[in-house]
């Protein structure tokens, strides 16, 4: 992953992400609800996948965008991407 601002964001996401399980770790500890502890679960779960789904669009987008040097192509390409990235979300 090259570009430094997606690579950041990832990386403060995957942060968080590991300060959550750590979380759930202390809230099984001290003998928290399974529905306190599965709704943590699920929050964890939503992160990795909005997390997955920025490294599939950025990834998505650097290995096209390298091979085509038409601006047009390029726009509905974008489109195209975008379009699978919200129905995926």
């Amino acid at each position: 992953m090259e570009k430094s601002l997606v690579r950041d964001e990832v990386l403060n996401r995957l942060k968080t992400i590991k300060g959550h399980i750590t979380g759930i770790e202390r809230m099984i500890e001290e003998g928290k609800t399974c529905e306190e502890v599965l709704l943590q679960i699920a929050a964890v779960k939503s992160s990795i996948e909005k997390t997955g789904l920025l490294i599939l669009e950025e990834h998505s987008v650097d290995c096209l965008f390298r091979e085509i040097k038409d601006d047009k192509a390029r726009e509905k390409i974008e489109g195209v991407i975008s379009t699978i990235i919200k129905y995926m979300k």
